[in-house]
């Protein structure tokens, strides 16, 4: 049987990196120009066909105006609220 890579807590990860982008007033193609990257880098990330490794985490975020340590301690407040 295969595993999925799909996990809740990436789902909650993804919810707040769309929230975090709403929030700031930004279309997906606004926080890609931001990252210099296409548009579907983002729509790949929030829809959960493409990771993010941690760099690229703390870039989105650096471009959303969260610090990256903010955005560690919200998600963990959302994990530990989903367990």
């Amino acid at each position: 049987m295969e595993k999925s890579i799909y996990t809740k807590q990436l789902n909650q990860v993804l919810s707040l990196l769309k929230e975090l982008r709403l929030k700031s007033g930004y279309t997906q193609n606004d926080l890609a120009k931001l990252l210099d990257k296409p548009q579907s880098f983002v729509s790949k990330y929030e829809s959960g066909e493409r990771r993010l490794d941690i760099i690229e985490l703390r870039t989105i975020c650096k471009a959303l105006r969260i610090t990256f340590s903010d955005f560690i301690n919200r998600l963990e407040g959302i994990l530990d609220d989903t367990k």
